[in-house]
């Protein structure tokens, strides 16, 4: 090798600074990827979408996002924290992603703390209680009063084996004093309101994105709000918590995380490029329509704060249902 093409170990550490620096500068001169780990049609794709539009716009540059579903979130989640650092590939996070999975799973193949670098908070999604409309109950008290009448009779869906919406499920039946109910698991919400609809299965909670056009429309019926206050967006449905589940509440949640390393410049033009979308009348009622309460104002420390508290928040709820999934 000539000598005299050869860089110092300095020289070599600059220029990888000085490289990095411009493209966060210039960032971003491509499509970004924004990958969804739940089906399409489902509750975080819906909220996904709606940023994705929103801060393409912004950013004058495509955000692309990419339903890729497959074990509770993991796929999804993996793919995103072993992918380049350079903000081309973020995640569109939930509770079962990055708060339920470590504790559900026995081997999950990414760390859903330090393999991530968090950008921002989208909001927050609470749950209803549906049934198919063929259901005598008409109340979270008559549901409860038909099931216990019936052991083995019922069963309820959810969105996959751990998910939240099956720990929707274990609590409901754990606070109503035990209900001999059979949990079918789905491949995402999606399916499972599918077959929902088609009165395969009895009832289920949902996220309210997919949930309340589905209780509008009559093609199912609500029967119950997962969060201590009544919805803006449905005020004349009663929680469980008025209904005699007191301190019942189930939620999921969205945040944009990109993998870990990227640099943190691109990390803050992405955070401040998510809160201007959080202020923008047009997302705000979009988001609230969904029935989802939008965070605006994170920063990325607080939401890698948000994400630790959640992950300690679940651990021992997922411990007592004694769902693991290998």
């Amino acid at each position: 090798m000539n000598k005299h093409h050869r860089l110092p170990a300095f020289a070599v550490a600059a220029a990888a600074f000085v490289a990095t620096g411009t493209q966060a500068a210039d960032y971003p001169t491509r499509p970004v990827q924004l990958i969804v780990p739940f089906a399409a049609g489902g509750p975080t794709d819906i909220v996904g979408r709606i940023m994705a539009a929103k801060m393409s716009e912004l950013m004058g540059a495509t955000i692309v996002v990419e339903d890729r579903s497959g074990a509770g979130g993991n796929i999804g989640a993996e793919a995103v924290a072993k992918a380049t650092p350079d903000g081309y590939t973020l995640l569109f996070a939930t509770v079962s992603t990055n708060a339920i999975n470590p504790g559900l799973y026995k081997h999950i193949p990414y760390d859903a703390v330090n393999g991530f670098a968090p950008v921002a908070r989208v909001g927050v999604t609470p749950t209803l209680l549906l049934v198919h409309p063929s259901m005598p109950a008409t109340d979270v008290k008559s549901l409860v009063a038909l099931i216990k009448a019936n052991p083995g009779k019922y069963n309820y869906g959810s969105s996959g084996l751990g998910s939240i919406l099956h720990l929707c499920g274990e609590e409901f039946k754990s606070m109503a004093g035990g209900l001999d109910i059979t949990h079918v698991p789905y491949k995402g919400s999606a399916p499972m309101d599918t077959d929902l609809m088609g009165g395969q299965v009895t009832m289920a909670f949902d996220a309210t994105p997919t949930a309340m056009p589905l209780a509008k429309s009559g093609k199912l019926r609500a029967l119950g709000a997962g969060m201590l206050k009544r919805l803006d967006a449905m005020p004349d449905l009663p929680t469980l918590d008025e209904q005699g589940f007191k301190g019942y509440e189930c939620y999921t949640w969205n945040a944009i995380l990109a993998p870990a390393g990227t640099p943190k410049d691109v990390v803050a033009k992405l955070n401040a490029t998510a809160n201007k979308a959080l202020s923008d009348p047009q997302v705000i009622d979009s988001l609230k329509k969904a029935g989802i309460d939008p965070t605006p104002g994170s920063t990325p420390e607080s939401t890698g704060d948000f994400v630790k508290a959640e992950l300690a928040k679940w651990a021992p709820i997922i411990k007592a249902s004694g769902a693991q999934v290998d």
